[in-house]
């Protein structure tokens, strides 16, 4: 598997409870981007809607600005790909409070462009202050043993 793009925010920002694998609709050019890198997943999330998976807000530049369809949306809703007792898990996660989904990072896999996201719960402050202390605890570490 072949990483494309992570979404390292979301590693830091979120606790992640529980990861999925997602296909992921694409038109032609937007596949070609995507495995040249210019997809971004800052701020964008997946939702449910009639029971069906989205993933909004990711941001899919063109893959030829020259030659662009005058219809093209960078930032369209597209559709995942799940199995039917995936989604049914998904729909009983969404309706606790204060979990969402939001995707993790986009891979190529075959050849096909796959999307891992993960249900997760929002981290306070203060966990995030205590993961940026171990870390610098951990370099601090690291030079000294270098040295």
């Amino acid at each position: 598997m072949e990483n494309i793009i992570t979404n390292k925010k979301a590693f830091f920002d979120y606790e992640i409870l529980k990861k999925y694998q997602a296909g992921i609709v694409l038109t032609g050019p937007e596949v070609k981007s995507i495995k040249s890198g210019k997809i971004n997943l800052g701020g964008s999330f997946v939702v449910l809607k009639n029971n069906e998976v989205f993933l909004l807000n990711a941001d899919v530049a063109p893959y030829q600005p020259n030659n662009l369809r005058t219809s093209y949306e960078q930032k369209r809703s597209r559709k995942l790909l799940l199995r039917k007792g995936e989604i049914k898990e998904l729909i009983g996660m969404s309706r606790q409070k204060g979990l969402t989904m939001v995707p993790l990072r986009v891979y190529n896999q075959k050849g096909l462009i796959k999307i891992e996201f993960a249900v997760v719960r929002g981290k306070q402050k203060i966990d995030k202050r205590e993961k940026i202390k171990k870390r610098e605890v951990q370099r601090e570490i690291q030079r000294t043993l270098k040295h």
